[in-house]
């Protein structure tokens, strides 16, 4: 196919980018070129997605099978709130807004973010255990509101225009080799990944769903795999915690009590991922056991 993904010089873009390059013709759209001329197989063009007219004329000129959105300003705090959720907001509107009118289906970077609770002024015991994707968002930042806000557009875009679009929504990404997760000062101080309940997933575990979700957003209306229909979003993070320790000791011991529809069992992720592998046939395969110490170059991109 002929693929737009957006932000794919980015430390996961490029992930996604290099993995949807070895089967498809990839444009990647980034608000620079790269200076050593970038991945072979991929064309580049410099674009500031939250300029509509550009960002229309682009993506209507290359007119593209599918869409990767994976642009954003990926975390709170390293902006001002107001400009955080203008550029993330923004550019989801010109971006889907122009796949919709070029008929393309979409798969875009949500983030567990958007459920609100490691941005909360009081983290708060989730209201189910693993989490699903059908938990209330609750947001209080503009990060989290921001993807709240790319998913209702992705929503409107589904229904008006008649394409599949996929929200994914990783919890706390790491690169094979340089795992936050593991430094001592995270794994000695529980608290520090409370926010999230300790969940993460690896880079490349990503990189798949984006693959698979793509399969599943383009897939023909008559054929015989899984075909997304309209808007869904899906979880994507590692089976297991961070901390390798049961989950319900971690909640008792940091937040003091389970929520009454808690099913979760030894170290397993607060997070279900059920979903993605009941209707894109994927799961997490990656765990930091392995991961955090493996010595992968990161893709050129």
């Amino acid at each position: 196919m002929n693929v737009i993904v957006t932000g794919g010089r980015g430390t996961s873009g490029r992930w996604i980018v290099d993995a949807l390059a070895a089967d498809h013709d990839v444009t990647c759209l980034d608000r620079d070129l790269p200076a050593n001329g970038g991945h072979p197989d991929v064309a580049y063009r410099a674009l500031d997605l939250t300029d509509a007219g550009g960002t229309f004329d682009a993506i209507t000129a290359i007119d593209p099978d599918a869409v990767v959105h994976w642009a954003a300003i990926p975390v709170a705090g390293s902006h001002p709130g107001v400009d955080l959720y203008r550029n993330n907001t923004l550019a989801a509107h010109n971006v889907l807004t122009a796949a919709g009118r070029v008929g393309a289906d979409v798969v875009q970077a949500s983030s567990d973010g958007a459920y609100g609770f490691f941005f909360a002024a009081e983290t708060p015991v989730p209201d189910e255990l693993p989490i699903t994707e059908g938990h209330a968002l609750r947001p209080e930042d503009p990060y989290g509101l921001s993807k709240v806000v790319a998913e209702e557009i992705a929503a409107t875009v589904a229904r008006r225009d008649g394409v599949s679009i996929a929200s994914i929504r990783p919890s706390w990404i790491q690169e094979p080799g340089s795992y936050a997760c593991r430094e001592p000062d995270y794994v000695t101080d529980r608290s520090a990944g409370a926010g999230n309940y300790w969940s993460y997933v690896d880079v490349r575990d990503v990189a798949d769903l984006v693959v698979a979700a793509l399969a599943g957003v383009t897939a023909p209306e008559s054929g015989t795999g899984s075909r997304i229909e309209g808007h869904e979003a899906f979880n994507c993070v590692a089976a297991d915690n961070a901390l390798g320790e049961p989950l319900r000791e971690l909640m008792r011991d940091h937040y003091g009590r389970l929520p009454a529809d808690c099913s979760v069992e030894g170290d397993a992720s607060a997070y279900a991922t059920a979903k993605a592998e009941r209707l894109l046939d994927w799961k997490p395969t990656r765990s930091w056991r392995d991961a955090a110490d493996e010595s992968v170059e990161p893709p050129e991109v």
